[in-house]
């Protein structure tokens, strides 16, 4: 979000003194990284998934899911790069390229998450079978946060928002599925 966007948002009625942790998150929900991270997160609960049918060691998920989050992150730039040279049919300034690659951090941080449990599992912290359930649990997890918190930040009720949140999660977790009967 822009420095003006926030001001407009500020002037749009957020209270005043408001903690600068509730502003960050407010902030980002109003970004495009939320899509960034959601399509991430589905990326990587997908591999996860596809692994845990024949499970390697845990240094290797933890390295698929990484390497898997670099190539997509770097494909999104790629994309997004030949995309925009393509509409604006000029050459992009660095600081156009600089935004690209931010812009697909949120992608490649949602796609590699899991890989902290694989590498707890690689240093016997937790077991590759915990591993394996922590990463596809905390991904759904956060992507019915996310739908939840939009359907607030919408207008919704909790009630309402906790169903949309649940109907988000399933959309994603049949995402998921596909996702890893594909790869």
């Amino acid at each position: 979000m822009s420095g003006s966007e926030a001001s407009q948002r500020a002037d749009a009625g957020t209270p005043a003194g408001r903690s600068g942790i509730v502003g960050a998150v407010e902030a980002h929900l109003g970004s495009r990284d939320v899509a960034r991270v959601i399509y991430g997160a589905i990326i990587g609960l997908a591999l996860v998934v596809a692994l845990q049918e024949h499970p390697p060691a845990a240094g290797r998920v933890a390295a698929a899911l990484v390497a898997s989050a670099v190539a997509v992150g770097l494909a999104e730039v790629y994309s997004e790069f030949v995309g925009a040279e393509a509409h604006t049919q000029r050459h992009l300034r660095r600081a156009e390229v600089r935004a690209l690659l931010l812009n697909a951090a949120a992608v490649t941080l949602g796609a590699a998450f899991p890989a902290v449990f694989f590498l707890l599992a690689g240093l016997d912290v937790l077991t590759l079978d915990t591993a394996f359930d922590l990463a596809k649990w905390s991904g759904v997890a956060l992507i019915c946060t996310y739908g939840f918190l939009a359907a607030r930040l919408a207008g919704s009720r909790p009630g309402v928002a906790l169903l949309h949140a649940l109907a988000v999660g399933g959309i994603g977790g049949v995402l998921i599925a596909l996702k890893a009967v594909l790869h």
